[in-house]
Parts: structure tokens; sequence; C-alpha cells
């Protein structure tokens, strides 16, 4: 457990939100070893495939981890004010709701994995392989939700470096199966489906084992939970905005995969490569705005308002000069990174595109998370939810349909990106702006 309200503002959050940037950078080599070996030995219709299953998969993820955060901010509130009996309920609570939820999703997805292929029309000759693949990933819900609701209540408690390490672990895991079942086995797309759920099921399994050696006060007896249906109504109250947010974040992302579907395989393929290398260059501001909010919730829980102010300052510097590094680099050098999925001459023309657009406005999506993190580490999360929907659902897709029905094509798609990024920054810039006045008051 490490305490979030004693050493200088920036050396903190810098070394809380390290290990999670690296946990997550691993969390995203899951789906990137699938992405990268299909691409190279099953062809880019496999890759096509198994880059719209990961639009499902990521909804499932995110609705894990907008789930869970309601509990981990509490829990992050009671250990700043050391209540570790109520943390404790939080903890329990939390698990067994995830738990529940996950075991209801996983059914509902394996009975309609193909109709939800049909709604986003993909073409009939990925149908098959998509089809194999979703039903498998939707078995790994359970595992995911089971160790996101774990890696959660650990970063509350300041603790955000064991799931790294054994995050590390597992998508190492996931890169020998995937070889392993795919080139040694030939088991096609489902052997790379198989290889990222065993990898979940892996971390879930030595999370719980950690928790049990080290955190033997606090551990979560699957046999003896602390249901508490007040503690759950407070989690809820805070992580059900932080949810739908999630969820209408990636219901937009599939609107978005709708119209690219559209334009065929090649845009297809390209588009989930390009997702790919945004994806890891998001990590840094995703981080900071995570970090963000157990720093934010603990230092309120202590009575140390001066101190989240101080810490939003120096993580929005950061989270801007970072991302502009990794801008000038992915702006530059597109095809370097396209190649690494797919050297198709059509696939990497409609991937440069994407590279040479949206990653030249990362540093509002930077200060976009940051301010985000801080609205939830407050408890504000209303606003938040309010402000990516409008971003994503009142900006990003309207435009993106406008702009890819003219000559820009899926070019207008990529255009939409950045637009909706600055409708979702200013949104949480006033609202901000609105509860730091209140609070100093």
């Amino acid at each position: 457990m490490k305490d979030l309200t004693r050493e200088h503002e920036l050396k903190t959050i810098f070394l809380f939100s390290l290990p999670i940037l690296v946990g997550n950078l691993f969390q995203q080599l899951y789906n990137l070893a699938d992405t990268v070996i299909v691409g190279n030995f099953l062809g880019k219709e496999c890759l096509a495939a198994v880059g719209f299953s990961f639009q499902i998969h990521y909804l499932l993820i995110a609705l894990s981890m907008g789930i869970s955060m309601g509990a981990s901010i509490l829990v992050s509130r009671y250990f700043g004010s050391k209540d570790m009996e109520s943390a404790k309920k939080v903890m329990d609570t939390g698990f067994a709701f995830c738990f529940c939820l996950s075991l209801i999703i996983a059914a509902l997805g394996i009975c309609f994995s193909y109709q939800i292929l049909l709604v986003f029309r993909v073409p009939s000759a990925l149908l098959e392989a998509a089809d194999i693949y979703l039903k498998i990933m939707f078995i790994g819900v359970i595992p995911t939700f089971a160790y996101n609701a774990l890696t959660n209540i650990l970063r509350g408690m300041g603790d955000s470096k064991t799931p790294t390490y054994i995050l590390i672990v597992a998508a190492l895991l996931n890169i020998v199966l995937d070889i392993l079942f795919i080139k040694a086995f030939g088991m096609g797309v489902a052997g790379a489906a198989f290889a990222t759920v065993l990898s979940q099921l892996l971390s879930f399994i030595v999370c719980m084992v950690y928790m049990k050696i080290h955190y033997r006060s606090l551990f979560i007896n699957v046999l003896h939970l602390q249901f508490d249906k007040a503690e759950l109504k407070k989690s809820l109250k805070i992580g059900t905005p932080a949810m739908i947010q999630q969820v209408f974040v990636s219901v937009g992302f599939m609107s978005l995969q709708f119209l690219i579907n559209g334009f065929g395989t090649d845009c297809m393929a390209a588009y989930t490569a390009a997702s790919k290398v945004d994806a890891f260059a998001e990590m840094p501001a995703l981080n900071l705005g995570q970090a963000m909010t157990n720093f934010t919730a603990q230092n309120l829980g202590a009575k140390r308002k001066d101190r989240v102010l101080k810490g939003g300052k120096y993580a929005l510097v950061m989270g801007i000069a970072v991302s502009a590094c990794i801008s000038v680099v992915i702006v530059l050098f597109p095809s370097v990174f396209i190649s690494i999925f797919n050297r198709d001459t059509s696939v990497l023309d409609i991937g440069n595109s994407y590279l040479k657009i949206v990653p030249a406005f990362y540093i509002i999506f930077a200060a976009m998370q940051v301010l985000n993190g801080l609205l939830l580490g407050y408890g504000k999360s209303f606003v938040p939810m309010i402000a990516s929907i409008c971003s994503l659902c009142c900006l990003q897709v309207p435009v993106a349909i406008i702009l890819s029905g003219t000559k820009l094509g899926y070019n207008g798609i990529w255009i939409a990106a950045p637009i909706g990024w600055f409708g979702g920054l200013l949104i949480r810039a006033i609202y901000f702006y609105h509860v730091s006045k209140k609070e100093k008051q």
C-alpha cells in the first residue's frame, strides 16, 4: 500500500502512474500480439475480422473498468482516512457485483455474437472467423472482470506496481501461446482468442494469490464475502456514470467501425493496425488520468485539497509534453508502425492517412484525460460522462458520418476524432473551473 498524501506532488504522481502505464502497455500487448501475429501469419482478412471483434472486447474491458472505478475511488478515500473496515466492505461488495455481472454478459455474448456481427455489417467473408474469435473472447469476460476489479482495488490502496508485474508475465505468455496455437497447432483466429483468455485467467489467479499473501486482512475470500448494500449504492453512484461513459465511448467507436466496414476489408485492416498504434500512443495520457483519480481521492480523504490542484498542474504539463513527443514520432514515420501489422500496399496507404491526422492532436487528448481524472477523484463523475457522450456521440460520430460521405472518404472519419476531443476538453475545463472555485470557498 502507498500513501499518496505525503511526498512532492510531481514525484508522487509520476511514481504512481509509471507502473500503471507499464501495466496498461502490457495490457495492450494482449490484443497487439493477436493483431501482429494474425496479420502476418493469417493475412489481412483475418486481421480485419480480429480488428472488429476487438471493438466488442474493448467495450467489455471498458465496462468492467467503469463498474469497478467507484469501488476504487471509495477504497482510496477510506484508505486516506485510515478506515480499513469500510475499505474491506467496499472491496468484497465490488468484487461480488463485478463477478455476477460478468456471468450474465458472457452468457448473452456467446448466444448473440453472430447477430452482433450482422448488425455491424461485417463482410460475409469475415463472418465465420469473427464469430469464432468473438465467442471465445466472451468466455474471457469472466476472468477479465474479476481481474480488473482486483487491480482497481489495489490501485485504490496505492499499489500500482503489483498489477504491472502480473500483466507483464501474462502478456509474454500470451505472445508465446499465440505463436504456439496459430503457427504450431494451426488453430487460426481461435488460437489467438484462446491465448488471450488463458492469459487473462492467469492474471486473475496470480492476483488472488498475491492478495492472499500480502494483504491477508483485506483478502477477498469468495466463500465469505461481506456484501454491503449501502457501500454498493455508494460505489454505483460514483461508478455508474463512469461505466455509462465508457459504454457510450465504446458504442461510439463501434459506430465509427460501422462506417469503416463500409469501405471494405482493406480499410478495416488498416484501421485495425492504426488504432492499435493509437491505443499505445494514448496510454501515457490515459494513465495520468487514472493516477490523478486515486491521487485526488486520497488527498481529499486526508483533507489535503492544496495538493490536488498542484498535482493537477504537474500532471497537465507532464501529459502535454509526453504526448507532443509521441505525436512527432508517429506523424513523421507512420509507415514504420503500420508495416508491423501488414505490408499490403492498400493497407499501408490507408493506415498512413490515419496516423498523419489523429496523432497530431494528442496534446488535446492528454489535457482532457488529466481533467477527467481530477473530476472523477472529486467524485464528480456525472459531467465527465456527459462530456464523453457529447464529444463522441454528438460531435465525432456525426462529423464522421458527414465527412465520410464527401470526397474525403475515410479521411473524414479520421478528422472527426480531434474535433470530438476538443469538445470533450472544453466541457471538462469549464466544469472543473466551477468545481475548483467552489472547493476553495
